[in-house]
């Protein structure tokens, strides 16, 4: 076994992942197939366990037992008290197990609930990885952002959604490949792969500048799942994390070079020329926002200057922050910059010709 595999322990709500399944998708019974793929991409399961009252899962709990999945009964009692024994049960034995094996790092819990929230929290606190995983329909706001990584059902390689399914008024994914015409889904927007382009240079540019040593792919990765537990290159139209950064690299906003690691890049923001290009590119920005004469506020300004170029980076040229960089801008003439005490901010315009 290679030691540096994640070793994952599986917990399913599994009444809440069925159910949110079966109303959201129309998916009865329940795949645990494209889960058991999901997690075997991220690492070793050593253990899974599912909780609910099986003789409501009849079908559903032979297709577990075939996946190698303990199932823990929870039997049927009157009102609210099942699911609550079910909720307890469930995390009393995800933090037993976290004392007792010290050896697993991730626990992957299958639920949408948002009830496990102060479990995510407790794990987390006990230096182990969580990953979420969820019907997005039936998934509270609130669970996501307690994750390290949350991996909505819908989305997952495999899961085969009945294109005439309905949910709350607009029609399901459709999952790729498809034998019909595309639905317009199939190819994302070009803004949301230009804020993806800007996201990723920004994470990287944050990345050089607190570390020593290079960049890798796999560090990108986590960090954006850092920023955003929900994200995922697929929803892009991408296949995998390294497409989405050949791709970037193709529109040069970002460079590869092998890392130390086959199959991990090392990635690192392209040059682009001296410190006379930069102060065009501010200019260009700065007259096309306050075109006819207007002014710009420094706030926000540098998001502007990223739309248009999503590897800048003042600190590349030199400049410890993005004023500074606008006052050598200012300087050198490429634009004006004033404080404004009504603005409460500074001010840039494009210096009258002549």
């Amino acid at each position: 076994m290679n030691n540096d595999d994640e070793r994952i322990a599986l917990f399913l709500d599994y009444e809440n992942l069925a159910i949110g399944a079966r109303d959201g998708l129309g998916v009865s019974p329940f795949d645990f197939g494209p889960v058991a793929d999901a997690l075997a991409e991220r690492g070793r399961v050593v253990s899974r366990r599912a909780y609910a009252d099986w003789s409501y899962f009849d079908e559903d709990r032979r297709l577990l037992a075939r996946a190698q999945v303990e199932l823990i009964e929870i039997p049927q009692k009157l009102g609210g008290s099942r699911k609550n024994a079910a909720d307890i049960k469930m995390a009393v034995d995800a933090i037993e197990l976290a004392y007792e094996r010290g050896f697993i790092t991730t626990f992957a819990i299958g639920t949408g609930d948002s009830d496990f929230t102060p479990l995510v929290h407790k794990l987390r606190e006990l230096d182990k990885r969580v990953i979420g995983i969820g019907v997005q329909s039936s998934t509270s706001a609130l669970l996501p952002p307690a994750c390290d990584e949350f991996l909505y059902y819908d989305r997952l390689e495999g899961v085969e959604i009945p294109p005439a399914r309905v949910r709350r008024g607009r029609p399901a994914r459709v999952p790729e490949p498809v034998s019909v015409e595309p639905e317009p889904e199939a190819a994302p927007p070009a803004r949301d792969v230009d804020a993806l382009a800007v996201l990723v240079a920004q994470t990287v540019a944050g990345l050089q500048r607190s570390s020593s040593s290079g960049v890798t792919a796999s560090t990108v990765k986590r960090t954006l799942l850092r920023k955003d537990p929900t994200f995922n290159e697929a929803d892009y139209g991408f296949r995998a994390f390294g497409e989405l950064l050949r791709h970037l690299a193709e529109r040069n906003v970002v460079e590869l070079v092998e890392g130390p690691a086959k199959g991990d890049p090392e990635v690192s923001l392209p040059e682009h020329g001296d410190r006379e290009e930069a102060f065009a590119l501010l200019r260009s920005v700065v007259a096309d926002l306050g075109a006819g004469g207007g002014q710009v506020a420094l706030s926000g300004l540098k998001n502007q200057v990223r739309r248009v170029r999503p590897d800048f980076s003042e600190k590349k040229l030199g400049y410890r922050s993005f004023l500074q960089f606008c006052k050598a801008a200012a300087t050198g003439g490429a634009v004006d910059l004033a404080w404004s005490p009504e603005a409460d901010d500074y001010l840039l315009a494009v210096p009258p010709a002549g």
